[in-house]
């Protein structure tokens, strides 16, 4: 008996940078069939778009680091999952980002008005160290450049997708592990700093065969996006659906 593979997409919730959130805070979905999978970055607005195009909370996530730009929503997801009386949500969490993720959002008195609720009840806390497996999937994450060493992860799918998060050029990662036929969402603005990359960044650190397969998103503006376009790239946009390689 043959089994049929289930195609898979990324949504992207949102593809602004931390400053700019015009744009949506940057987040995406790993979609099966067009159903959530694996909700990356949790950051200002992304639950409520998340809800309105699943109906749902979402049934995993992965945070790819502790700036309030990808989780600020992670507490009032905490609260709703309270509420509706859900089993604890699978969260994967770099070993690294779990303490300051605990600091920012899980030691505030009082996570709900009514008493009685811990921020971590809501969530089934799975610390990663260099993998995962969530849905028969095998996922692996790789240290980004976020200006503080070990403070943010890049998610691969071999063979399907790669996710930079926040991060500047990570050459070493691109040209060594992937496998080839990935699509590569990266983080760009049209101007570096030291924690993002820059339009002029990818054609130093990248080869043609690398940049030809980027998908751009975290960039300030629409104006910001339409540039690197022009310089010859693809970008998302808030509401892109970008089919991947079927495992």
């Amino acid at each position: 008996m043959t089994t049929q593979l289930q195609p898979l997409s990324l949504f992207f919730h949102g593809t602004g940078s931390g400053g700019h959130l015009a744009l949506g805070s940057a987040a995406a979905t790993l979609q099966v069939d067009q159903q959530p999978l694996l909700l990356i970055d949790c950051g200002p607005g992304t639950l409520a778009d998340f809800q309105r195009r699943y109906g749902c909370l979402p049934p995993a996530l992965f945070m790819t680091h502790a700036h309030m730009d990808h989780i600020a929503d992670l507490e009032i997801l905490s609260v709703r999952a309270r509420l509706q009386q859900l089993p604890p949500i699978p969260m994967f969490v770099p070993l690294q980002v779990i303490a300051i993720l605990h600091q920012r959002l899980a030691t505030y008195p009082g996570a709900m008005a009514e008493g009685g609720h811990n921020f971590w009840q809501s969530f089934q806390l799975i610390p990663v160290s260099s993998s995962f497996e969530w849905a028969g999937k095998t996922f692996t994450v790789y240290p980004a450049r976020h200006h503080a060493p070990g403070s943010a992860w890049s998610l691969h799918l071999p063979g399907c997708f790669f996710y930079s998060g926040d991060t500047r050029p990570i050459p070493e990662t691109l040209h060594h592990c992937l496998c080839g036929g990935e699509r590569i969402f990266h983080d760009c603005g049209l101007i570096a700093n030291p924690s993002h990359t820059g339009l002029d960044d990818l054609a130093r650190e990248y080869t043609d065969a690398v940049r030809q397969r980027l998908v751009l998103y975290h960039y300030a503006d629409q104006a910001a996006g339409e540039q690197l376009a022009d310089a010859g790239y693809q970008v998302a946009s808030p509401g892109d659906c970008f089919e991947l390689p079927t495992l």
